[in-house]
């Protein structure tokens, strides 16, 4: 059986949680057999009382739970153990004679995930990516950091792992997960080195330098059962012809690819799993006619204060315990020129990162290693923009993407034009004025930021949204509106601008058969885990047209 709600004190003992357990249940200690904890999460809103509070899987005698289970979940905090098994649509199955191997393009969260259920389903995929191997990458991104070296196919958004590498590793998500393929990326993550804490906790993450070696770990997995990697190849361009099915819908369908150096590789299944940065590829996807439409997304700045700030703000005396780990927030308002402005992507005890992927722009990020032990917190701050704010018939369904490239560019003018990020004290920007001087909040942006007036480093109606929502918070998070807080400018690629369009039962493009537009840059997901879950659907989708 399943309990959930169970709430004991923050430093209980280790015998408190099998005592607690037997009280909920009215047995004896002899009746308990065993318990797992399947979720650990805390609550906080009574700072001098907070609560760590679990979900637990307990086993007992078999007649004893058939007598309380009846009576137990009539409280609604009882019930069954979800079974969560990943069930596979295909397993030990083969490609039929004459058929390509399915082809995986881009190797982040969502195209490993989409490989690994393709190689255990006996598949043997190909998976391309444009940018190196982890290593390399890491060491190219780091270049850029300290000695402002940007290779422009080998950064942060750009190579194995996609941008999730560097990022905070968050691996929890709001998206309906009915079967429970989100445990699925879990385990396997567990599997290729991730902590096995990550099982239970409420809000897991990993951080970088894990993920790069669960990364590595992956990319062996997959080898190992039959996929084979081509780092370094750029999809350049599509090769389609006429769809000899018939389809109406989909006239053409894809025969394969053709990368950047010329050469090509024939495929009847492409996984196109690119990130949100392949503007190229968009371009490419928009001039071969592939049904796209612009979609919502949104744009504002980093921002930084003392982590213990956070954390006396969110616990109060109990702040820096480690069972609560570096405290995070979420915040939202909603002002008065109807826009919404919320918090995104926070870091806690981590560092602000130069996201760039494209020369002469400034394109910030955020990350933070496993311990979460650097002296700040951050998180994007960012106001929503509708496809109206950015429609241009010159660009037709890229305008988004020229939106951000103009405001990237302009955040390039401002920090100096050598890929220093233009930056100001929050007081200063709520008075209008520029920052000549750094407060008691260090930059941890690298290369190294510019103080400036960020009045100018984005549209006016977000700087207006900005300036209201940026003191309405402090009643949100006592201490928020700190004067000496750093604005860092400008987080841009908050998600997708763009959706490539897909039918909801087979998960192809709905214009060109074959072709399964998937994860953050299709505009199907966001953050590591929803990408990793929207992987394995496509993934299924394919074996099931593949495999008969």
């Amino acid at each position: 059986m399943r309990l959930s709600e169970l709430k004991l004190p923050l430093d209980h003992d280790d015998a408190a949680l099998p005592a607690a357990i037997c009280r909920r249940l009215g047995i004896g200690p002899e009746e308990l057999l065993a318990f797992h904890i399947a979720r650990r999460g805390y609550d906080a809103r009574r700072k001098s009382d907070i609560q760590l509070v679990y979900t637990i899987d307990v086993e007992l005698p078999a007649a004893r739970e058939r007598a309380l289970r009846k009576r137990l979940q009539r409280d609604g905090r009882t019930g069954p153990t979800p079974d969560t098994r990943y069930r596979p649509v295909a397993t030990g199955g083969a490609l039929p004679a004459g058929a390509t191997r399915p082809l995986v393009v881009g190797f982040g969260p969502c195209g490993m995930l989409a490989a690994l259920i393709l190689a255990q389903a006996g598949l043997r995929p190909i998976i391309v990516e444009r940018g190196k191997v982890v290593r390399e990458r890491t060491r190219d991104t780091w270049a850029f950091w300290r000695r402002r070296e940007l290779d422009c196919e080998s950064n942060v958004q750009f190579g194995e792992g996609g941008a999730g590498t560097f990022s905070d590793g968050k691996l929890y998500s709001q998206v309906r997960d009915p079967q429970h393929y989100g445990r699925k990326v879990l385990e396997e993550f567990v599997k290729a080195g991730a902590p096995e804490e990550i099982l239970y906790l409420s809000k897991p993450h990993i951080g970088t330098f894990r993920l790069v070696k669960m990364v590595e770990h992956m990319r062996a997995s997959i080898e190992a059962l039959g996929g084979e990697f081509r780092f370094r190849h750029r999809v350049e361009d599509l090769l389609l012809e006429a769809n000899p099915e018939g389809d109406a819908r989909r006239s053409r369908r894809v025969r394969g690819v053709v990368f950047a150096d010329g050469t090509t590789l024939a495929a009847d299944h492409v996984i196109l799993a690119v990130g949100h940065s392949a503007r190229d590829t968009f371009a490419m996807l928009a001039r071969r006619a592939v049904q796209m439409t612009p979609k919502p997304f949104s744009v504002g700045f980093r921002i930084e204060h003392p982590q213990s700030l956070i954390d006396r703000s969110r616990f109060g005396e109990r702040g820096g315990h480690p069972l609560l780990g570096a405290a995070d927030y979420r915040l939202v308002h909603h002002a008065g020129n109807g826009r919404a402005v919320y918090s995104f992507c926070m870091c806690p005890g981590g560092t602000v990162v130069a996201a760039s992927s494209e020369a002469g722009a400034v394109v910030t990020n955020g990350m933070s290693q496993y311990s979460r032990a650097e002296r700040n917190a951050n998180s994007a701050i960012v106001v929503a923009i509708d496809a109206a704010d950015y429609a241009d018939a010159d660009h037709g369904v890229l305008a988004g993407i020229a939106f951000q490239r103009r405001w990237e560019r302009r955040a390039f003018e401002l920090g100096g034009g050598n890929y220093d990020a233009p930056a100001q004290l929050l007081g200063d920007f709520l008075a209008g004025r520029p920052s000549t001087a750094l407060g008691s909040v260090a930059p941890s942006f690298r290369p190294g930021v510019r103080l400036t007036d960020l009045s100018s480093a984005l549209p006016a109606e977000v700087i207006a949204s900005l300036r209201e929502a940026l003191p309405a918070f402090e009643r949100q998070l006592p201490g928020f509106a700190l004067p000496d807080a750093l604005l860092t400018g400008v987080e841009t690629r908050t998600s997708s601008p763009l959706r490539v369009e897909r039918d909801g039962d087979d998960l192809q493009s709905v214009n060109i058969g074959g072709l399964y537009p998937a994860g953050e840059g299709a505009g199907y997901a966001g953050g590591i885990l929803s990408a990793a879950i929207d992987g394995i659907r496509v993934a299924e989708a394919l074996a099931r047209a593949v495999v008969r």
